[in-house]
């Protein structure tokens, strides 16, 4: 019975319950909609504050601005050479398996897809980067706009770094305040077992198995892709760095089952910058890799943009040279990072990228939407991991983490009491 207290089996028995609910009790959706969508607000609501606090505090308080702008732009390097390769696997994956070969495309366009092409149409990306600097800084906390409380918090950060003295006690206020935010954390997270229920009861219950079977093939690539990237891609990163990729991951296990539930790696976002510190990285490195990350390292969105648009060129027997698919690794490089920006990004990212190349058809997109749902724990589950590696890789070769304590409670699988860390 010892085992019920761990969270994380806490939240295998909710994932299972969840599924097999949705599959028995398909009208119970709505329900476990509003408890899934309860879990997230939990974490939304603090998530503003989590990154403003954390931000001020890794900046303000590092030994120099220079050392902070080298850890940006090595963050910012690594983010786009990963996601290259992200696309790059992508692309041979979906080459070679052709799961979208022998799919009838849709013979009209359908109202969602209608909507979808409107908002891509309207996307641009000087509005998008206009975009990132708030006008009114407290309707982005309300929001809560990761792009623009990001961009106010280094400028903030900054500003107090340079008062010298004079800004101590404001740090000191805003450290206090988050030691307090993450107490609240540990209070939330509690109810993730039930957040997982409920997201998974909601997309059995909603959209059931029927899709998973429709366009199996195209899951079993993009599923197949991530498995590539995460052991072997990330793997032979992290062996380069002289870490364990898979002691990772058994570290944070909990928050791996917490994205599969909620289908979002926002159900994790404080906790898993709680945890990377308790692990030895340094504040100020978790506190700037971690939103940067969440904003700009999206592993598996790239890897579901890559892979989506090769499979409605296949539905649509378009035979892409090499050079077209060059260009398409070219302009997801790009458009992928609007990802970050934008409201139903997944859609609306691919629909822009389909209408830069002018060569696929958008309606295609009717076929991805019921089975989207199916692959967003998958996105989710590669940006986390994803970000979480890049973390501990940039603050090893920044010299930015205390080894004795990696060891001790990540190599040799040591939890702390994280509930110290802050």
């Amino acid at each position: 019975m010892k085992y019920l207290r761990v969270l994380y089996v806490q939240v295998l028995i909710g994932i299972t319950l969840g599924v097999f609910v949705g599959w028995l009790f398909p009208g119970f959706s709505a329900a476990a909609k509003g408890i899934a969508d309860g879990f997230i607000n939990l974490i939304r609501m603090i998530i503003a504050p989590v990154i403003f606090c954390s931000i001020v505090i890794g900046v303000a308080g590092a030994g120099s601005m220079k050392k902070v702008g080298r850890l940006g732009v090595k963050a910012l390097i690594y983010f786009e050479v990963v996601s290259t390769l992200a696309l790059i696997i992508g692309l041979v994956v979906a080459n070679t398996i052709k799961p979208g070969s022998g799919i009838v495309h849709p013979a009209t366009q359908s109202a969602v897809v209608s909507d979808i092409a409107k908002q891509a149409s309207e996307f641009s990306w000087g509005d998008f980067f206009s975009h990132i600097i708030p006008s009114n800084i407290v309707e982005a906390f309300a929001k809560g706009d990761i792009l623009q409380i990001l961009f106010f918090s280094i400028l903030f950060a900054v500003a107090l770094k340079q008062t010298g003295d004079f800004g101590k006690p404001v740090l000191n206020g805003i450290t206090r305040l988050n030691k307090i935010i993450f107490r609240m954390l540990n209070m939330i997270m509690r109810l993730s077992p039930v957040g997982a229920f409920g997201g998974l009861a909601y997309t059995i219950g909603k959209f059931g198995f029927g899709s998973i079977f429709l366009l199996g093939k195209l899951m079993l690539c993009f599923y197949l892709t991530g498995l590539l990237f995460l052991f072997v891609v990330l793997n032979a990163i992290c062996r380069y760095y002289k870490f364990s990729f898979w002691k990772l991951l058994l570290y944070i296990k909990e928050e791996i089952l917490i994205v599969l539930g909620a289908s979002s790696s926002e159900a994790v976002f404080p906790s898993i910058m709680q945890k990377l510190e308790a692990a030895g990285c340094e504040k100020e490195v978790v506190g700037l890799l971690i939103p940067t990350g969440y904003s700009f390292n999206l592993d598996g969105t790239t890897i579901y943009l890559s892979m989506s648009v090769i499979f409605l060129a296949q539905v649509f027997q378009i035979d892409l040279s090499l050079g077209q698919q060059l260009m398409i690794i070219g302009i997801l490089l790009i458009t992928s990072k609007g990802a970050a920006g934008v409201t139903g990004s997944g859609y609306i990212v691919l629909a822009s990228t389909l209408m830069a190349l002018k060569v696929i058809p958008l309606e295609g997109l009717a076929l991805l939407i019921g089975v989207d749902r199916f692959m967003s724990e998958g996105r989710a589950i590669i940006n986390f991991i994803g970000n979480s590696v890049a973390t501990v890789v940039i603050a090893r070769s920044e010299g930015e983490i205390d080894e004795g304590v990696y060891q001790r409670v990540v190599e040799k699988k040591i939890s702390p009491d994280l509930s110290v860390v802050h």
